[in-house]
């Protein structure tokens, strides 16, 4: 009896989520004309969801080239996600991450190349123990440029590991900044038991992986 109740929790709950993803307010945002972030001050801005946001925080904090990472939600059909909604699967937004960079110091190209090479990339809505809809991974894409990019690297990684890549491609529409707490978490709470047994860890396989990358 409590392995039905169990299965049929779980049938409710990815039911939800499909709906979500499938809900036409979602299906337009997949659609939509992307947005261009202008430069600022010679900076540039790339958004990108994949997994946690503390961990996807830390790891682009750590990139040459990198000035600020703000960490919060995007991909979604409604207005104002919160962590608490968008973590019902509902809202169809992920947790995701604003980065702000130099493209004088560090290319677009390369920002997916990190995004692409710290994570497990064919982990489908979630990465780890992270599972879920507001877990999933997808690649923002600002103009035809970038979409190009994230396409031919997805292609040749795809072809590389002979396996789909989960990322979705999405047009850049807003990114809606995380609760206060949320912001560099992993600097504010080194102990805390998921930075030093999830986020940490994978931190430091991204950085074995590209040392040339990391700041000095």
């Amino acid at each position: 009896m409590k392995s039905l109740i169990i299965s049929l929790s779980l049938i409710v709950l990815f039911s939800c989520e499909n709906k979500a993803q499938s809900n036409p307010k979602q299906l337009a945002v997949k659609i939509a004309e992307p947005i261009e972030v202008p430069l600022k001050d010679g900076k540039a801005k790339a958004y990108f969801a994949s997994g946690c946001f503390w961990c996807v925080e830390n790891i682009y904090e750590h990139v040459k080239g990198v000035e600020e990472v703000i960490s919060g939600y995007a991909g979604g059909h409604t207005k104002n996600p919160t962590y608490e909604s968008s973590n019902t699967g509902k809202t169809g937004h992920a947790e995701a991450v604003e980065v702000i960079y130099d493209p004088n110091i560090v290319s677009f190209a390369t920002l997916v190349d990190v995004y692409f090479g710290s994570q497990n990339p064919t982990q489908v809505n979630g990465q780890g123990g992270d599972r879920g809809s507001q877990y999933r991974s997808i690649i923002f894409y600002q103009n035809d440029a970038q979409k190009k990019i994230i396409e031919q690297k997805k292609s040749a990684l795809a072809k590389k590991l002979n396996a789909t890549i989960a990322a979705e491609v999405y047009p850049f529409q807003k990114f809606w900044i995380a609760e206060d707490y949320h912001q560099d978490y992993e600097k504010k709470n080194p102990n805390n038991p998921y930075i030093q047994n999830v986020s940490i860890p994978r931190y430091e396989r991204f950085k074995a992986k590209f040392p040339e990358l990391i700041k000095d």
